[in-house]
């Protein structure tokens, strides 16, 4: 009997280990087979980014580029990559990337659209060595000078700083570093164009509303309503806003134009002109019916652009604050206060929105101690949206920015 119950026994552990063994060899299997899967999809996906970035930067040294690629062999797999236009007005765009290894699938896809200068909120190509950002300054939002960043005590700056030249101190760098808060880097190298305004009159005269013929264009905003005259007497014109200028650009054609008001929809005014004339003046307040800081759903935008310059002027309406709500382009001159070293001391200028200007103007004098003595403190606010919108044919940068990337793995292994 011992020797029975022996065997027995001997025989139920070879069973055991038999069944552990083939569970171990199993458990084993499996695991190859799932870094197989994984190795395999990791290079689908990894492919299908690859045909993204390719496409991308072909997009970015070639904005007219749609012809994408078809079968590119690349680390043992394929490439295939479409480009759509999604939006022919808009010049949006879709990268469609699919990646191919053995019988894994990854497809990613990304939305192009043009960059617009009206993202920043503020931008210069040339900083005058005598006008610096002082105490009391504050911009919120991206900031991109071509030049140096001039900077007299602890001007602050909420978004991040690019410079292609560097920073420059009044006194030393102990007493005069800026304080930025969004982080700061040098060397980014980003021209403006030069073809900004006439493009804006192209499409004015295409759906828009263009003044020809008249020295000063007077505009009002009123809402749903605009008012316009010729002369600082003449007689008012008043039409229905959607009616005047539909696809939202109004354009003063080789005049001066003096705006203010309460904006309420979409649009972008300009002037054109040399010699005194091509300048937009802020004669009040022009600020946005819903106010987007307290209210982010507001679809009311505004786009100032100016072949010269763009001013606050010396009136008694701008003695004491002055609010604009808009982007505001300069092509060769810069946004600036009107007799900013002769009027009196005159508040703030509290701009929602941002500028993107040739030259940077001055706006004010300050003292000694940092203090404004004429003109005006700058309150600098980014409207948020325009990280991703921006005002009717708002100049852009002659390059795409990527919006979304959507990124799908498809495993369709045989079993």
């Amino acid at each position: 009997m011992f020797g029975k119950a022996t065997l027995f026994l001997i025989l139920g552990f070879s069973l055991i280990f038999l069944v552990l063994q083939k569970n171990f060899g199993g458990v084993s299997n499996r695991a190859v087979d799932n870094y197989t899967d994984y190795y395999d999809g990791a290079i689908a996906y990894n492919l299908a980014v690859s045909g993204a970035n390719i496409a991308s930067n072909q997009v970015f040294l070639d904005p007219t580029w749609t012809a994408g690629l078809s079968n590119l062999s690349f680390q043992g797999g394929t490439i295939n990559v479409s480009v759509q236009v999604l939006d022919a007005f808009k010049n949006i765009r879709r990268i469609n990337s699919t990646g191919i290894y053995n019988q894994d699938t990854s497809i990613v896809q990304v939305t192009l659209q043009p960059s617009k200068f009206s993202k920043f909120a503020y931008y210069s190509v040339y900083e005058p060595s005598n006008i610096w950002w002082a105490n009391g300054d504050t911009v919120w939002g991206p900031m991109h000078t071509q030049d140096y960043l001039r900077s007299a005590g602890h001007p602050v700056f909420f978004g991040k700083v690019t410079t292609k030249k560097g920073i420059q101190y009044y006194t030393s760098k102990r007493y005069d570093t800026p304080v930025l808060n969004g982080g700061y880097e040098q060397g980014v190298d980003l021209p403006l164009p030069t073809n900004g305004v006439s493009n804006l009159e192209t499409v004015s005269n295409s759906g828009g509303h263009t003044f020809t013929g008249h020295d000063t264009v007077y505009l009002f905003f009123a809402g749903d309503s605009i008012r316009y005259k010729y002369s600082y007497k003449g007689t008012t014109t008043t039409q229905l806003a959607s009616s005047f200028a539909p696809n939202g650009v109004i354009f003063a054609d080789n005049s001066v134009l003096r705006v203010q008001g309460t904006v309420k929809g979409q649009y972008t005014i300009g002037a054109s002109g040399s010699y005194g004339k091509g300048n937009v003046y802020i004669d009040n307040d022009i600020i946005y019916n819903t106010d987007p800081q307290t209210n982010p759903a507001s679809t009311d935008m505004l786009g100032i652009v100016a072949k010269n310059n763009v001013y606050v002027t010396d009136n008694p309406a701008n003695r004491s604050d002055v609010k604009i709500d808009a982007a505001i382009y300069t092509e060769t001159g810069g946004f600036g206060a009107e007799n900013y070293d002769s009027r009196p001391y005159s508040g703030t200028i509290y701009l929602d929105g941002g500028i993107t200007q040739y030259q940077r103007q001055p706006v004010g004098t300050f003292n000694y101690y940092g203090t404004i003595a004429t003109g005006f403190n700058k309150h600098y606010m980014y409207d948020d949206r325009l990280m991703y919108s921006s005002p009717p044919n708002y100049p852009n940068t002659g390059s795409f920015e990527i919006v979304s990337w959507y990124e799908q793995n498809s495993i369709s292994r045989q079993q």
